[in-house]
């Protein structure tokens, strides 16, 4: 949750609280008193440090923080186990600070942030019935059984009057008219009841409460929770697996066990992901709050008892004994997920909502860089007003188009602003999404691609002298020039170290031998990327060269490769006696392998990039055709898929924001690939599971086959799954190899 400096010293207070105040030891010791309502023995101080109302204004004697500030603190409690009624007491605050300016507000406020226990009931969470009575209300009815209930000093209830409408009431739990029974609950940690009232008198209610707000804004912050347990459990099972030995090796060795780790990490940020999303969501038209809430629901709060299961898993029976801790995440979890509503209505929800509207991720920029805003603006304007004339030699498609158009996009820096002059502009992320937001606006303005060329051409000017960059960039960028990527061979697909490929000096340049297969592009390509091997004698990793080859050269011969969907965008590409000069090979004849994997980390951020086109496209219009082809199966299976795709998207949101303040996640680029290639997976599974006959014929509308056929091209291309979970793994994890 924590993207600044103050949100993660806050984090890190939290958790230094835990481990100091309130360890995981000593809790287990109050398990009876704790399920009773006895507040633990810390929780005065806790609140005197004002860590329960960050985000209560200073004016009711809060800190006067943001939601997503207290997100930061409930995040840090999951992750450290803290025990208590804090969620049932912050989202009782920020369900209040919805309400309009009262004094029931005011009291209900000022009492939560003086460290006054609190509880909340939403309307479907109780049979809870008000009527008026003179210049108050007499409410009657029960709660269903509710976390915090029994601990409570004060319970915000939503009870429904006769014409329907609700009201929302700071019932005050010491009173004699009402009653609290507690119930032996699944989380260790929290107490859990229900709340009676029996013509329960409330002064006054609490005036402008929405019913779906108070919804969405008490799941994204049980979402927080739910993120600092998946959290507490990639680390838990990381340290485990670095040092639990079995046959004589550490068991974060095995393979299998990395992946589980891995994709339990992917699991975590998308979780952590859409979680933060539902909580920055709150200041949102409530159609944005509803579609960002159900996606936290689904990925990170009912998703997370199965996290930490396969969690134990990897724990194996150690995890599963009482003594160790993973069962209170897992009971908390659990008793998480139950709290908010069942799978399948969230999912039926966000699918609904996703047939008729999209969830918004633009960040706002306000009147930032306004000089720059507007040289770019008028750029496009200029370019709108022009035509491009032929199709590129990429393919015959408009983001190729070559022409007027183009190059007046090229020759402002705009194709790829973040390259430096005179190719770029050397745009600072700010300046990249000011960008982005201006083509945007420009709807009927097709944004150039350069297609492959966008991994490679950063290698040549990283490493290429001033002849070679002037003689293939301004080209490239103008739609001239088409690329593609000699890397993969018969011997070496995701291995690229194990290439056989091999480049011997010859006067002037070098004469290269070898297969390569795979190469998308290569029977149009004008120019290639290729590793070769120049020291045959060297460690696999060392002893490769980057080169530039003309595909024109002689020795090259492109052989197609038809695929399953019968295109031919793959090729296999023979090389005998190609002449390379020397100023075609990028770097030293040795140091290839780190311009290689610049231009895979390119490639796969390429790649992640994916999920802003619509994969569920045709399950969509399925599921949003009236009549009997409305099934809520569809629907509730197009919210699953869009929870997915959400997640994703925030995380990229999340990675643009710490570009932004100048930070960098290199973890992001792999993880956001494994993502994709998930997502890819269950969206075709979902849509040929709901299309029925029209996955027989090769053509439909909307097209299913055609799309299908083609998606192992995405799953293979910029490394394979599991390549990109063993990098999760040793890279990231930092878990042993072998």
């Amino acid at each position: 949750m924590a993207l600044t400096p103050e949100q993660r010293e806050l984090a890190g207070a939290v958790a230094q609280f835990a481990a100091r105040r309130a360890p995981i030891a000593s809790t287990r010791a109050a398990f009876d008193a704790l399920a009773q309502g006895r507040l633990p023995t810390w929780w005065n101080e806790f609140t005197t440090n004002g860590f329960h109302a960050v985000h209560l204004p200073e004016r009711y004697g809060g800190q006067g923080g943001e939601l997503l500030d207290v997100a930061c603190v409930l995040e840090a409690a999951g992750k450290a186990a803290l025990a208590g009624p804090l969620l049932p007491t912050v989202t009782s605050g920020a369900v209040a600070l919805l309400a309009d300016p009262s004094p029931a507000t005011d009291a209900l406020l000022t009492g939560l942030a003086t460290g006054v226990p609190g509880a909340l009931v939403l309307p479907q969470d109780g049979n809870f019935s008000a009527r008026a009575d003179g210049d108050g209300w007499l409410v009657s009815g029960a709660s269903e059984v509710s976390a915090g209930i029994c601990s409570a000093g004060v319970a915000l209830v939503g009870a429904r009057t006769d014409d329907g409408d609700t009201v929302w009431l700071a019932v005050d739990t010491t009173e004699p008219s009402v009653t609290v029974e507690p119930v032996a609950g699944t989380d260790l940690l929290t107490d859990l009841g229900v709340l009676r009232l029996a013509e329960h008198r409330v002064a006054d209610a609490l005036p402008g409460v929405d019913d779906e707000r108070a919804l969405f804004t008490a799941v994204a912050l049980t979402a927080c929770v739910a993120a600092g347990i998946a959290q507490w459990c990639v680390e838990a099972a990381t340290e485990h697996l670095r040092t639990r030995e079995q046959f004589g090796a550490p068991i974060g060795t095995f393979q299998a066990l990395q992946h589980n780790a891995a994709m339990l990490l992917v699991d975590t940020e998308l979780a952590s992901a859409a979680a933060w999303d539902a909580v920055r969501a709150a200041a949102e038209p409530v159609e944005q709050h509803a579609m960002a809430a159900s996606g936290a629901a689904l990925m990170a709060v009912i998703g997370c008892p199965d996290l930490v299961l396969d969690t134990l898993m990897m724990f194996g029976a150690i995890g599963f004994t009482w003594e160790h801790d993973l069962h209170l995440y897992w009971r908390r979890a659990t008793s998480l997920a139950g709290s908010i509503g069942t799978r399948s209505s969230w999912a039926r929800r966000l699918g609904e909502a996703t047939t008729t509207q999209a969830r918004g991720f633009a960040v706002d920029l306000g009147d930032a860089e306004a000089g720059f805003r507007t040289r770019v603006a008028a750029t496009l304007d200029s370019a709108a007003a022009q035509r491009n004339e032929g199709p590129g030699r990429q393919g015959d498609y408009e983001h190729f188009a070559t022409g007027p158009q183009r190059t007046t996009i090229a020759e402002a820096g705009l194709i790829a602003p973040q390259w430096p002059a005179p190719w770029g502009l050397d745009a600072t992320p700010l300046q990249q999404l000011i960008i982005d937001e201006e083509f945007g606006k420009r709807s009927a303005l097709v944004r150039p691609s350069l297609g492959i060329a966008e991994w490679i051409l950063p290698s040549v000017i990283r490493a290429g002298s001033q002849e070679l960059q002037e003689k293939l960039i301004p080209a490239t960028l103008r739609g001239e020039l088409a690329w593609c990527q000699l890397f993969s061979e018969p011997g070496a697909g995701s291995d690229l170290a194990a290439l056989a490929t091999r480049a011997t000096k010859v006067d002037g340049g070098w004469r290269i031998n070898g297969h390569k297969i795979w190469t998308s592009s290569a029977q149009r390509a004008d120019y290639g990327a290729l590793l070769a091997r120049t020291d045959p004698t060297a460690r696999k990793h060392r002893g490769i060269g980057y080169f530039i080859v003309d595909m024109r050269s002689e020795g090259i011969e492109v052989a197609p490769i038809k695929q399953a969907s019968g295109d031919t965008e793959f090729n296999e590409v023979f090389l005998t006696d190609v002449f390379v000069p020397d100023e075609m090979l990028l770097g030293e004849p040795t140091g290839g392998w780190g311009l290689a994997i610049a231009t895979m980390a390119e490639e796969r951020s390429a790649i992640s990039g994916y999920v802003q086109y619509d994969r569920a496209a045709a399950l969509r219009r399925l599921a949003a055709a009236p009549g009997e082809r409305r099934d809520d199966d569809m629907l509730r299976e197009l919210g699953e898929l869009d929870a997915y795709a959400h997640a994703i998207k925030a995380l990229g949101v999340r990675e643009t924001l710490r570009l932004l303040d100048g930070e960098n996640s290199p973890a992001t680029s792999s993880i956001a690939k494994v993502a994709m290639n998930v997502l890819l997976r269950r969206t075709f599974t979902a849509t040929l599971g709901s299309t029925d006959r029209l996955a027989m014929v090769a053509t439909s509308d909307p097209s299913v086959v055609e799309p299908y056929l083609r998606v192992p091209a995405e799953l293979i291309g910029g490394g394979t799954k599991e390549i990109q979970l063993n990098i999760i793994a040793q890279m990231i994890l930092g878990l042993p190899r072998k």
